[in-house]
């Protein structure tokens, strides 16, 4: 059964300034010759590998509410030029929405067992799929999705 990771998006105010920030980071390697990779650098490194790796995603939180997710396709562990162990969080750069719900805030990731995860907002899901994040974000504080 896959794991999947947690995290907070610092800085980004809607799944769109996500989808932006990885349209630029993208575009950028490519200029440089770089691989385009979708990687999130971090300091920690998670332990249960295997199982993250195995259809996990990394779940992103925006502006306190669990929004959407990246598939991972890799995690590659290294010592950078101080000597400090960090990670690459490779992911596809495809951001799927998923049903909003509230998050505190929290340093670092989180590891979320496949049986907690939000379901994924798709095009069954009509009645608010289609409608701005900020509106659905509003419904969901309010108790109405």
């Amino acid at each position: 059964m896959p794991l999947h990771l947690l995290k907070l998006c610092v800085g980004a105010e809607s799944i769109a300034d996500l989808e932006s920030w990885i349209g630029e980071r993208m575009r950028a390697a490519k200029k440089a010759g770089r691989p385009p990779e979708q990687i999130h650098t971090t300091r920690m490194v998670p332990k249960r590998i295997a199982e993250l790796t195995d259809g996990g995603s990394l779940y992103w939180v925006i502006k306190g509410q669990v929004a959407c997710r990246q598939e991972l396709i890799d995690i590659r562990p290294f010592t950078d030029a101080d000597g400090i162990s960090r990670c690459h969080l490779v992911m596809q750069p495809a951001v799927t929405a998923v049903s909003p719900r509230p998050c505190r805030p929290f340093q670092g990731w989180r590891y979320l067992p496949d049986a907690d995860k939000p379901r994924d907002l798709s095009a069954g899901d009509a009645d608010v799929s289609h409608f701005p994040e900020p509106l659905r974000r509003e419904l969901r504080e309010l108790g109405l999705i």
